[in-house]
């Protein structure tokens, strides 16, 4: 299970480094976001559809059809021929890399008791920051190789033949409605649901993506996502709270949650975690691009004081948490050093030091490593055996929504930001956006390489400027994580024999299942 959650988070990073040579090859600058949030878009609009999956069916074996499937997106976006089908191959990506990880929370709920499940979901941790940590390492070397950055997507197919075996042979096959036909399972779906919650992630983040790059923010096509997005989402809580054309267990969303503080709580604290981590994984090499002329895999390593302090952080909270049960202080510490490490980014300038940058990703990585991964063993222990499956999707699309979001408006941010400045800069000769665009690229590109040095100095500055005002959210994550902690209750949880269920309502049972 665990070369999975490492081949998926390898997929999460692997962009980071070599999409400025994927934008060089391809052009398109107003893509760039896509190859980020094409994959995490997918992810999370299926997220809770292969929560209801692995309710009713086998995790085993769809869980490794996942493996499959992601091997397919892989190994499209290795051999495209343009960026859209690199997109789409990411988007094939996202769905199965959601449904690898839900899948990987579910067999590790179904064969672990509550006692061992905050260490072995820390391991998850742990083999997630291996690969954060070779993603951009591996698309950088491979990108300066001479194979190429598809490459970087090649490898997965080659890790995953070696582990398909261990997948078949080893995985135990825990039938979660036994005896109950698979048509009567098909049945227990929430399509209706299913399909108005996609829809309205979709229509949202794309006006997100859009907005301000390749929309004006009041032009008609992002006014209509935003209002298609609202109604859909309206008719969703309609559909879920009045039970319209599904049932009170069959719903895609677990309505019951809502009536717990706690697990609320621990919906938005992992939203800001996603944005938290993944806002410094992505800007940090881009940094220093610009500003010391790295190559992909230079910048790639850059990353490391972040995420190996992240990686040990992360299993050091699973074991110390297993052992001593109490949750809360964690998330109240790290906000408050997430949002410390983040507003430091935030003052970076060109002429930092590396040393300086350094200590302020340690101080990230500390922070954002104390919360990652703690509330999917938190909402487990606080919630009925029965509704650890829909937990561990809800908390798993807290996750990817919330990385979802802080991508597709950090990318915003970035490249309006990096435009208004370009464009501001005095003596510069008269641009089209599309040579402004050409410019956020890296100084590397023709245009640029013809201006003079202060000019190009100055364009620098302007990118740089634009990339410090996106650890804003991460301070915004970090203080709502701290904020949001001193709600919680001081209790201790793990260490008793059985969970500690908080005031979960829970729905009514299907018949046989979990």
């Amino acid at each position: 299970m665990l070369s999975s959650i490492f081949l998926y988070a390898l997929d999460n990073t692997v962009v980071a480094a070599v999409q400025p040579i994927i934008v060089t090859e391809f052009g398109h600058i107003e893509k760039l976001p896509w190859l980020s949030v094409s994959f995490l878009l997918s992810a999370t609009a299926t997220n809770m559809v292969w929560g209801r999956i692995y309710s009713h069916y086998s995790a085993k074996w769809f869980y490794i059809f996942n493996v499959a499937l992601f091997e397919v997106g892989s190994a499209l976006c290795g051999a495209a021929p343009n960026i859209d089908a690199l997109i789409i191959g990411r988007a094939i990506c996202g769905v199965s890399g959601s449904g690898l990880y839900v899948g990987v929370m579910t067999l590790i709920a179904v064969t672990t008791s509550m006692a061992e499940r905050p260490l072995y979901i820390a391991g998850t941790g742990l083999t997630w920051g291996l690969g954060i940590i070779l993603g951009p390492i591996i698309g950088g070397g491979f990108s300066e190789s001479s194979v190429g950055w598809r490459w970087a997507f090649y490898i997965n197919l080659f890790i995953g033949a070696v582990c398909a075996p261990a997948y078949v042979f080893l995985l135990p096959s825990v039938d979660p409605c036994p005896g109950v036909p698979y048509r009567t399972r098909a049945k227990e779906m929430d399509y209706v649901g299913a399909v108005l919650l996609m829809g309205g992630l979709t229509c949202f983040v794309l006006a997100i993506n859009w907005g301000g790059v390749t929309y004006p923010w009041e032009s008609a096509r992002i006014v209509a996502l935003f209002v298609t997005s609202g109604v859909l989402f309206i008719l969703l809580g309609t559909q879920q709270v009045w039970t319209l054309f599904t049932t009170v267990a069959r719903r895609i969303i677990p309505v019951q949650f809502f009536k717990s503080k706690t697990v609320l709580m621990l919906f938005s604290i992992t939203a800001a975690s996603g944005a938290a981590a993944f806002i410094p994984i992505y800007f940090v090499p881009l940094f220093f691009q610009f500003t010391r002329g790295d190559g992909a895999l230079q910048a790639g390593v850059r990353l490391l004081p972040l995420i190996i302090v992240m990686v040990v952080t992360i299993f050091a909270n699973g074991a110390l948490m297993a052992k001593f049960g109490y949750y809360m202080p964690w998330y109240l510490v790290g906000g408050v050093l997430t949002v410390a490490g983040s507003a430091l980014m935030y003052t970076v300038k060109q002429e930092t030091t590396e040393a300086a940058i350094y200590g302020y990703q340690v101080l990230m990585g500390v922070g954002v490593g104390m919360f990652l991964q703690a509330s999917f063993s938190v909402a487990q222990a606080v919630v009925e055996p029965a509704s650890v499956p829909s937990a561990v999707g809800f908390i798993t699309l807290a996750q990817f929504l919330g990385i979802t979001m802080a991508l597709a408006i950090g990318n915003s941010v970035f490249l309006n930001g990096s435009e208004k400045g370009i464009s501001q800069i005095a003596g510069l000769p008269e641009m089209s956006r599309a040579q402004i665009q050409a410019a956020i690229e890296g100084t590397s590109n023709e245009f640029v390489k013809s201006l003079s040095p202060e000019l190009r100095e100055q364009i620098s500055a302007a990118v740089v400027k634009a990339i410090g005002e996106t650890y804003i959210l991460v301070v915004a994550a970090g203080a709502l994580v701290a904020t949001l902690s001193l709600f919680m209750k001081r209790e201790k949880l793990f260490t008793a024999p059985a969970p500690v269920v908080e005031e979960v309502e829970e729905a009514p049972k299907v018949e046989q299942a979990l």
